[in-house]
């Protein structure tokens, strides 16, 4: 049983950073010293059997899953792809794909060639004329519009903004300057006022709410979380203490565990194999199984042969046929792919000079 060693190396504990208290036996407080035996003996009572009852569960699952869960999910797959993979990938193979490749056809032939035919020969000149006829006249409603967006413009700008200028340089931008100033004023005066009540709600809470609060935090929950803090690590260093012991413990279990099933399964099943189980074998292998498969491979051997001959008997009969029916194939002549020598190449030149020259 594999057990994990969970025991802290020599002087491997946490070291204290910069700004806080040094943990050790010269730092310790009588508090840790007080609690941390019988804490351990509790602890250390409660963990072995747990930490017992897991290691043999741990062993127990290992065994399932390596005996019984991974053969049965193999099995399932295989079953799983007989069943459901293959019948699947061979309807997609053999009739979806070449379904798909029909319609396709089909649909190419009877809309796609039509619409394409259609809008080359039909629509495309239709929409050329009409967008010739309403660009032309576009052209005459737009040169309608500025026309009359110029004239508007003008009537707009001597009847309204000229007007709306003038009623905001000289009537409203004072009446505004003045509302400003008025604000201001009063805003001032309420800052004030705001600000006096702020100061003095600011130490009323401090005087009845924030000094009361510091005082507790400071003299009653600051000792109390001390005391707890030092309970809960002298709880936990326990726990780990207990954890690790009880590791050994259980190490300890398992090897003696392992060693009586050796000697007691493990070694008169491996001498029964050795001793009686392979010679066994051995001669059923070479009494029945060798002979066996020797006669197998000579009928493989005496069936590959005939099969030889009976093809090669319907192929000489094929050709006599075709020979019987169309006749002797021309025999075909054999092409010269030598290179010519020099003496060739000199005759040949001096053909093909004299009947340039003729």
């Amino acid at each position: 049983m594999g057990m994990v060693d969970l025991e802290k190396a020599p002087g491997a504990g946490p070291q204290a950073g910069p700004g806080e208290p040094v943990r050790g036996s010269d730092a310790e407080g009588c508090l840790a010293v007080a609690i941390r035996i019988p804490v351990r003996v509790v602890v250390l009572v409660l963990v072995v059997p747990v930490r017992m009852v897991w290691d043999a569960l741990v062993v127990v699952g290992r065994f399932l899953r390596d005996a019984v869960l991974r053969p049965v999910g193999r099995a399932l797959a295989w079953l799983g792809r007989a069943v459901f993979v293959w019948p699947l990938v061979g309807l997609w193979r053999y009739v979806v794909v070449p379904l798909a490749k029909g319609v396709g056809w089909l649909g190419h032939v009877l809309l796609v060639v039509p619409a394409v035919w259609l809008y080359r020969w039909v629509l495309t000149p239709v929409g050329q004329a009409l967008a010739w006829f309403f660009t032309r006249v576009g052209a005459v409603l737009a040169a309608i519009a500025r026309g009359v967006y110029a004239g508007l413009a003008w009537l707009g700008r001597y009847l309204a903004v000229v007007p709306a200028v003038w009623l905001y340089r000289w009537v409203l931008t004072p009446i505004g300057h003045g509302l400003a100033w008025s604000g201001r004023q009063v805003a001032r005066g309420v800052g004030l006022v705001v600000t006096g009540v702020g100061f003095v709600l600011y130490w009323t809470v401090r005087v009845l709410l924030v000094l009361p609060a510091l005082a507790v935090w400071r003299w009653v929950l600051a000792p109390v979380g001390r005391f707890l803090a030092v309970v809960g690590r002298e709880v936990a260093d326990a726990l780990g203490h207990a954890w690790r012991v009880a590791g050994h413990l259980s190490r300890a279990v398992g090897r003696l565990l392992g060693t009586v099933l050796r000697w007691t399964v493990a070694e008169p099943a491996r001498w029964v194999y050795r001793s009686v189980l392979t010679p066994v074998g051995h001669a059923v292998r070479d009494t029945v199984l060798r002979p066996l498969a020797e006669a197998g491979r000579g009928a493989r051997r005496a069936a590959r042969q005939a099969l030889a001959s009976a093809r090669l008997s319907a192929r000489q009969a094929r050709a006599d046929v075709r020979r019987m029916l169309f006749g002797a194939p021309a025999e075909r002549q054999p092409v010269d792919r030598r290179e010519p020598s020099a003496a060739e190449a000199r005759t040949l030149g001096s053909s093909t000079t004299a009947l340039t020259k003729d």
